[in-house]
């Protein structure tokens, strides 16, 4: 229990009047994470969690693409977002951009081998998801029923 004035927020270690100094070493489980913004795991969680991300990364597994097989391949995608996308994955060392010294220049995006780690992860999740969707559908459903049923009342 937090002394009065102290908070017992993520960042605070029990038994101690410290909040730790490092992300996610507060003492608990590894499969947590700091819910703080400045938090790497995160950070990194909320970009290979993105769902234009996990398209990005789905789409690379196969082949090397260009920006536009990329975006005619991702439904719904701006131009924009999928620029932002490739370059945070980019950044994090997950994609490589290739540009090629034609007129006009040639850019294409592959995985690289870190990228290439998140495959079995991606495919594990997409898997869950077919293997469920029945399921969520149904509680969709019953959940919207009985929201709907109770506005009526």
């Amino acid at each position: 229990m937090a002394q009065e004035g102290t908070s017992e927020s993520v960042g605070y270690t029990a038994g101690s009047d410290q909040v730790t100094d490092e992300c996610c070493r507060d003492g608990r489980e590894a499969f947590q994470w700091d819910t703080r913004e400045d938090c790497e795991v995160r950070q990194i969680l909320d970009r290979v969690a993105d769902k234009w991300s996990l398209l990005v990364i789905a789409l690379l597994a196969e082949r090397t693409l260009r920006f536009g097989e990329l975006g005619r391949e991702i439904d719904g995608i701006s131009t924009r977002m999928l620029t932002v996308t490739l370059r945070n994955l980019e950044r994090d060392g997950l994609i490589d951009r290739r540009v090629y010294p034609e007129i006009p220049p040639r850019v294409e995006y592959r995985l690289t081998d870190l990228g290439r780690t998140l495959l079995g992860t991606i495919q594990a999740l997409v898997g869950w998801t077919e293997k469920h969707q029945v399921q969520i559908a149904r509680a969709r459903q019953s959940f919207d029923n009985a929201a709907t049923a109770s506005q009526l009342i």
